[in-house]
């Protein structure tokens, strides 16, 4: 590592003057000619500025820890981190991220392990939607939970989600302006997922403002959120003599199970089914033929919005009562959607 010393010996000056440039303060103390050398002179060495040592004497680290439980090695939940790395970077700030790979056991250890690095905020990354338990820090510590909310609302912590049920609204109403009636919504049936309620209601919400009466014989659930669990539901509802025009599915990977259960009854996506997903797993919705009419899960912003929020705290710029955000989640249009058959609605 290039010491200032070794930029002192190379300029000629003193330890002491290559510090007063490195760290802003050479104003009335060094020569301009000199420290336009000296700065010329670190770069060209590819001096980086000691953090460690830096944080010792200001007792600032500018490191803001990130912990998960598998959203890190998924790639479209993966976006949060990349959002949040960005957004630290842009302001100077280390992230230092942990993934559990879902093993809760894990948790504690590194938990001290980002505490021992002397992080100045602590953000949660869910895997998905969902309450989250918080671990045991000090409570001097400011937390953001992304992508969940505080099991304990009383905890303090800030947090943000997408909004769930934004998002079924708008897909919902996205098949009601290419004139839809008969709408299916294919939920989730585990109570894990937050969002299976949201959702839902979004998806009610949407057929009530257009006069549509809330039928419940055209939801479904799926065990899962795998396509394979999509199957049976789908082939409950396609197999009705007055089966649905359209289905709205609580995520990308069932709305692939009801492709394929449409193609083995001979029906065309979006001749005679029209299908809007959730997510936008980019590897599933534009890989399906039609490629998927989806809505987009906001991963980037929301970590934007959490490291944002952690820097905010960790230097005391926030009004001082926990925060939090519903992040829209806006349509991404495919070409799964079209108007119904005529005579079918």
């Amino acid at each position: 590592m290039v010491t200032l010393r070794d930029i002192a010996e190379q300029v000629g000056v003193s330890v002491s003057a290559v510090s007063l440039v490195l760290n802003d303060r050479a104003k009335g103390r060094i020569r301009a000619d000199v420290a336009v050398r000296i700065r010329a002179v670190a770069a060209e060495m590819g001096y980086v500025p000691n953090l460690l040592a830096r944080g010792l004497k200001t007792r600032q680290s500018l490191t803001i820890g990130l912990l998960t439980d598998g959203a890190a090695s998924i790639p479209f939940a993966g976006q949060m981190v990349a959002g949040a790395q960005l957004a630290a970077a842009e302001q100077d700030y280390l992230l230092m991220l942990i993934d559990t790979v879902g093993h809760p056991e894990v948790e504690g250890p590194a938990t001290r392990a980002l505490l021992q690095r002397n992080i100045e905020a602590l953000i949660i990354a869910a895997e998905f939607h969902r309450d989250v338990e918080l671990p045991l820090v000090p409570n001097s510590l400011p937390i953001v939970v992304l992508d969940g909310r505080p099991k304990d609302p009383l905890a303090g912590a800030d947090w943000v989600v997408p909004d769930e049920a934004g998002g079924g609204q708008a897909a919902t109403e996205r098949l009601l302006a290419a004139g839809h009636r008969r709408i299916a919504f294919c939920n989730v049936s585990d109570s894990i997922f937050v969002a299976r309620e949201l959702r839902r209601a979004g998806y009610e919400k949407a057929l009530r403002s257009y006069g549509v009466e809330v039928d419940p014989g055209l939801i479904v659930e799926a065990a899962d959120v795998t396509a394979e669990a999509g199957r049976e539901p789908a082939l409950e509802l396609l197999r009705r003599p007055d089966r649905p025009t359209a289905v709205f599915c609580f995520s990308d990977r069932i709305a692939m199970g009801f492709y394929q259960v449409a193609d083995q009854l001979g029906l065309d996506v979006p001749g005679d089914l029209s299908v809007v997903g959730f997510d936008n797993q980019q590897f599933v919705a534009e890989s399906l033929l039609p490629s998927l009419t989806t809505i987009q899960l906001p991963h980037r912003a929301m970590g934007e919005w959490a490291a944002e929020q952690a820097i905010a705290r960790s230097r005391g710029d926030t009004d001082p009562d926990p925060a939090h955000r519903l992040m829209p989640c806006p349509v991404v249009e495919r070409s799964s959607v079209a108007p119904p058959a005529p005579g079918t609605g």
